[in-house]
């Protein structure tokens, strides 16, 4: 089977590039994989791509910048999208022929913008699925309204977290689509251990955390609570890893908390597994997660996290009190607390990271991409009848319209 992924820019650094990456490899073991690139600006990419693997880049910014459509806006790619702003008319007509062409099975795409791109322009025999890396509520309702009309035309939706396909269904009408949920795949580390059983020994007095410096990551609310951890336990530290807007503002929070040598910003690690097996614990205060990778990359370390418990993703990767904890949103004495108790719980903390390294086990790739597996074939079984349910919607919408037109 031929499949293709299309993605923002592969050459760069991101969640969805690795986790892109991760499935492709993976389906690589039994198909032809490619990912087509809608952008590239350097020679190769920052993260390591599986030899099986084609790259293919459609706008090249450095070759193609010249290019008098690469100057003029975007048409096809959604104004109400966050990326808008680096799509053009060059990027439109790329895509087009591109898609068109396609002699893929199945086409992927890995973001709002270009679903709609593979709405409108890929092939009908081909299985088109888009993939949904944020979730519905962080899209502006301007947006939710484009992605609608274009999803119809899919074969499939798929989102990180159960919780977030739920919403999809109830909140966008899309007869004949398949909305499912597939978490990301996360590899296994493969870090030397260093007691003979795990990455860590749970010793280290180390608290870790990473993620984007931006102000729904909460690593403000994180500092504040390393605050009362620290007034208790002299020995630990906080390493925070990331890069973004944030950062000077945090840096000032540490230096007014008096935590200068205690908590760190450590700056942007990719990949970060190895950062991780250097703590005992790692914490997430985010007010907001489409999935968690962060957290799933800590467990598969072996790494126990505290975690606070927001829309979506948490709850659906930790067994609260089993391999990690879980804090109220927003609450700093809870994740305070949480913290103090593992600290203060060695045997307690070695336990619970075994256990989360046995449960991460879910998300390896292999098994991520067997549920692909599953979906291709159940979409290509199914083509018929969701077919006859998209007409059917389609003409029970005409008949509603005509109804509701006024007489003259």
């Amino acid at each position: 089977m031929k499949i293709t992924f299309l993605i923002h820019n592969v050459y760069a650094i991101g969640g969805t590039i690795r986790t892109t990456l991760n499935l492709a490899a993976a389906l690589a073991d039994r198909h032809e994989v490619t990912i087509v690139s809608m952008l590239r600006h350097r020679t190769r990419p920052r993260f390591a791509v599986d030899p099986r693997v084609t790259v293919v880049p459609l706008v090249d910014l450095r070759a193609d910048a010249a290019d008098p459509l690469l100057h003029r806006p975007a048409e096809v790619f959604p104004a109400a999208e966050k990326r808008y702003e680096q799509y053009s008319r060059l990027t439109d007509q790329r895509a087009r022929e591109y898609l068109r062409n396609c002699e893929a099975d199945v086409i992927i795409g890995t973001r709002p913008g270009i679903n709609v791109y593979l709405a409108r322009f890929a092939p009908t025999r081909a299985l088109r699925i888009a993939q949904e890396h944020l979730t519905h509520d962080m899209h502006t309702k301007k947006l939710r309204a484009q992605l609608a009309r274009n999803y119809r035309d899919l074969d499939a939706l798929v989102t990180t977290t159960d919780a977030d396909a739920a919403v999809y269904r109830a909140r966008m009408r899309l007869p004949g689509v398949r909305i499912l949920a597939v978490p990301n795949g996360v590899p296994d580390p493969g870090l030397p251990p260093t007691d003979g059983t795990a990455p860590t020994d749970g010793s280290a007095p180390v608290i870790a955390a990473a993620g984007r410096l931006v102000r729904a990551k909460r690593f403000d609310l994180l500092i504040e609570a390393f605050t009362e951890v620290a007034a208790k336990h002299s020995d630990w530290s906080l390493r925070v890893y990331g890069a973004g807007a944030d950062k000077d503002r945090l840096q000032r929070l540490i230096e007014e908390r008096g935590l200068s040598g205690r908590a760190a910003l450590m700056g942007a690690v990719s990949p970060i597994e190895a950062e991780f097996a250097k703590a005992s614990i790692v914490a997430s205060a985010s007010d907001a997660e489409s999935f968690g990778m962060t957290l799933v990359e800590a467990m598969r370390c072996g790494i126990p996290v505290v975690a606070t418990d927001c829309p979506l993703g948490p709850a659906e990767i930790i067994d609260d009190g089993v391999d990690g904890r879980l804090v109220p949103m927003g609450d700093r004495q809870a994740l305070a607390a949480a913290l103090s108790d593992l600290i203060a719980d060695e045997p307690g903390r070695r336990r619970m990271g075994e256990a989360a390294r046995a449960a991460a086990r879910r998300f390896d790739p292999a098994h991520v991409a067997h549920a692909y597996e599953e979906l291709f074939d159940d979409l290509a079984a199914t083509r018929s009848s969701r077919a006859r349910q998209r007409r059917k919607a389609r003409w029970r919408s005409r008949v509603g319209r005509a109804l509701r037109r006024p007489r003259r």
